[in-house]
This record gives structure tokens, C-alpha cells and sequence, in this order.
């Protein structure tokens, strides 16, 4: 049997230091082997335990989740899961959090009710960010093009390009070395579906908006797609595409787990717009993408999949990639550019 997964586990709160090493330590998987109340403390522990994933607080005295995260990633580079308050300022953090190099995050359980389903989604976060090459993590992003000033929305009509970009584990910061690099003038409407739970994908639009020629909004229902325009699925809302070209938000069980679920965005992009749809599967666990990479391939469409070297978990585009729908396969530097040339050369 393989040697558990030693974890530290950082809160402000003792409760939730509790809760969390209970929950953490019934999985023979993994070894809670200590825990810390806040970053100083925890920087201290990091030295001297050598964890193999450290939990992380979000809001804590004497040294924050933020500036604990960035002592980490330059000191004891460690895959990091954040736990994080569904607050507006929490949010904001969080993303900020993910673009630093934080594996992933779970939301805080606001209530008893709450809490077992949230321990197990931890549990497997954990299992997942420990299995994370740190170089991947750590690798900074390419220098960012200066947006002073966004690209005007243009009509969208049915035989113009239409890209959808899929991402989960580690999708933010992949996200952060795509969204800025694409032009101004790209010829193409854009849609992105991130796995993201609800109050924080309104936060990653708004940082995707702040760096990019294009505007990034989170996407609302009855939304019309533009080129110049970038729309975010909100989490816990699957993204339909229809043939008006306007956005349909669902709350349909979730597909794979998860919802929004790249496959639904995928699949009904690819019947409504068959040949003009581009399909980009980006770092992410599990398969979700490949339905929907199945159905954009089957209607003419064609597929772009990061490459096993800089995902930071290489199983969303393992999973396009081993099926055959991959038409190119990039290292990430090169998505932004790859979608442009394909839209260029009407491969979308």
C-alpha cells in the first residue's frame, strides 16, 4: 500500500481545524500530520512536517491565506487547497488565490448540514492536488498584453467562428495564459466553461476582464454571444448555446458531477453551429469535454487539447486526446495563438 497523504491543515478557526482532521483522517488515504491556527504558525510547521498537501484558510490574523499562499510558493513549494467564505471579498481572494499557484478550493460549510458533503468534496481535492507537479503550478504565467481599453462588441452571425473553452483543476490560472492573449479583432464569439461553484465565477470574470483586450462577463440568461465578447458559465448552471445565438442557463442535474459541465455547452454549440464551433479542452480531472468533443468533431468542428507537459492535471485533455478527437494538441503558451490561427484559416 502506498505511503498516505500527509497533510497540514491551516484554519483560523479551531472548530474547523477539528472538523476538517476528522473528516481528512478517516480516509486510510490520508494522514492529517498537523495543523496550524494561521500563516505564521503554519510557515513554521511547512519547514519542519514537509506535507505532502497543505489545507489553507482563506481569512486569518497575523498572516492572511493570500500572503501565506505566496510564502509557500516561493519557500516549500506544496500543492495548496484554499478554503474559502462565500463572500464577495472571499471570492475575490480566492481567484487571486487560484492565478498564485493554489492547486484548488473548497467553499466553507455554512452550516452542520452542509459540512459532510463539503469534507467529501476536500477529501478528493486533496487526493487530487497531491498527485500535482509543483513545477506546473509554479511555472509563471507569460507576460500579459496591457488592456487599456476593451475591443468593441460586433454581431455575431451564424457562420462565424464560435470557440468553447472547457477547464477545471487548475482552469483558473490556465485561463489567465489564454483569455489576455487572444485580440481584440479575433473573428470569433467565445464562451468558457469552468467548474466553479456559485459566488465565484462572477470574481474570475471580472480578473479575466481586467487583463484582456476582450470583455469577460459572467454569462446571465438570454445573454446574446458577440464577437469581442467572452461569456463565463456561472457555476451551478449548465451554459446551453441556441440557434438564436443567445445563452440559456439550466439547472439540470448535474453531468459528470458537475455543473456547469463543458459537455452541455459543448454539444449544444456543436448542433446549432456544427462546423463553425472550435472546442478547446484545457487542464482539468476527470472526462467532462469529451462527450461534447465527440459531438463538435461529429458536426465538422474541430479540437484543440492542452498537452500532457503543463497540465496541471492532465485528465480532461488525456481523456479527448486517448478518444482521437484532438485535432492539434499544444502545450498551453501556445492555446491563445493556436485558436487564432484556426479561426484565421476557417477551421472553426
Amino acid at each position: 500500500m502506498a505511503n498516505p497523504i500527509r497533510v497540514l491543515v491551516v484554519d483560523d478557526s479551531a472548530f474547523m481545524r477539528y472538523t476538517i482532521n476528522r473528516h481528512l483522517d478517516a480516509d486510510p488515504a490520508i494522514s492529517v500530520v498537523g495543523s496550524a491556527k494561521d500563516g505564521v504558525e503554519a510557515l513554521e510547521k511547512i519547514s519542519s512536517l514537509k506535507p505532502d498537501v497543505v489545507t489553507l484558510d482563506v481569512e486569518m490574523p497575523r498572516l492572511d491565506g493570500l500572503s501565506t499562499l505566496e510564502q509557500i510558493m516561493k519557500r516549500f513549494p506544496t500543492p495548496v487547497v484554499m478554503l474559502s467564505s462565500l463572500t464577495a471579498k472571499g471570492a475575490q481572494t480566492t481567484i487571486k488565490a487560484l492565478m498564485l499557484g493554489a492547486v484548488d478550493f473548497v467553499q466553507k460549510p455554512t452550516g452542520s448540514a452542509e459540512t459532510r458533503a463539503v469534507m467529501t468534496v476536500l477529501v478528493e481535492k486533496v487526493k487530487a492536488a497531491a498527485g500535482v507537479h509543483m513545477a506546473k503550478v509554479q511555472k509563471p504565467v507569460t507576460s500579459l498584453p496591457t488592456a487599456a481599453h476593451h475591443s468593441a462588441m460586433r454581431p455575431f452571425s451564424a457562420n462565424d467562428p464560435l470557440v468553447v473553452i472547457g477547464s477545471s483543476t487548475g482552469g483558473p490560472k490556465a485561463l489567465q495564459e489564454v483569455i489576455p492573449h487572444l485580440p481584440a479583432d479575433l473573428q470569433a464569439a467565445v464562451v468558457i466553461v469552468q467548474h466553479m461553484p456559485a459566488g465565484f465565477t462572477k470574481s474570475l470574470a471580472q480578473r479575466l476582464n481586467d487583463m484582456s483586450p476582450l470583455s469577460v462577463q459572467e454569462a446571465t440568461d438570454g445573454d446574446r454571444l458577440a464577437k469581442g465578447l467572452i461569456l463565463l458559465a456561472p457555476g451551478d448552471y449548465h451554459m446551453e448555446i441556441h440557434d438564436n445565438r443567445r445563452i440559456k442557463l439550466t439547472k439540470a442535474p448535474r453531468r459528470n458531477h458537475v455543473r456547469p459541465a463543458v459537455d452541455i455547452t459543448m454539444e449544444t454549440a456543436a448542433d446549432h453551429f456544427g462546423k463553425s464551433v472550435l472546442g478547446v479542452i484545457l487542464t482539468g480531472m476527470g472526462s467532462d469535454g469529451t462527450d461534447g468533443a465527440r459531438r463538435i468533431k461529429a458536426r465538422g468542428g474541430h479540437i484543440i487539447a492542452e498537452n500532457e507537459e503543463t497540465s496541471v492535471v492532465y485528465g480532461m485533455p488525456r481523456s479527448v486526446v486517448e478518444a482521437g478527437l484532438a485535432d492539434t494538441v499544444v502545450p498551453l503558451p501556445e492555446v491563445a495563438q493556436t485558436i487564432v490561427k484556426m479561426v484565421h484559416n476557417g477551421r472553426a
